[in-house]
């Protein structure tokens, strides 16, 4: 009996404290919103110049937060490829932070309205739908 209590108390001082008791996982943080957030969702508008064809009405854009001020664009038309854009705001706009496309949206004048240049078609839109929340 002796034996056993020695044993115990050995074993509690050798392993970290609250580690003989079973820990409840904390919940994450909450994450503050970003520009992403502020951007992502669908929009409905039409490819206003297109370098390698004409234009096209009724094209869908899926702007979808895949990290910190960093979102994907995916349209409903071919002629505008699948992308993802950094973000940043400079004024009262948000733009694309660096690369080789446009990415502008003002968030006083018209913060419904998107204007896209990619691959060197450039699409125009307004948002119809926010995204779902998890």
């Amino acid at each position: 009996m002796l034996r056993t209590l020695v044993f115990a108390t050995s074993l509690a001082l050798l392993l970290p404290a609250g580690a003989t008791r079973a820990e409840t996982p904390k919940a994450a943080p909450a994450r503050k919103t970003d520009l992403a957030d502020r951007v992502a969702g669908t929009y409905k508008g039409d490819i206003i110049s297109d370098a390698r064809g004409s234009s096209k009405n009724g094209v869908t854009v899926t702007v979808t937060r895949v990290g910190p001020n960093k979102v994907e664009i995916k349209a409903s038309h071919a002629r505008i490829p699948t992308v993802t854009i950094p973000l940043e705001k400079a004024m009262d706009a948000i733009l694309a932070a660096s690369g080789p496309y446009v990415f502008l949206l003002d968030t006083v004048r018209s913060p419904d309205r998107l204007d896209l240049t990619i691959d060197d078609a450039s699409w125009s839109g307004n948002r119809v739908a926010a995204p779902a929340t998890k």
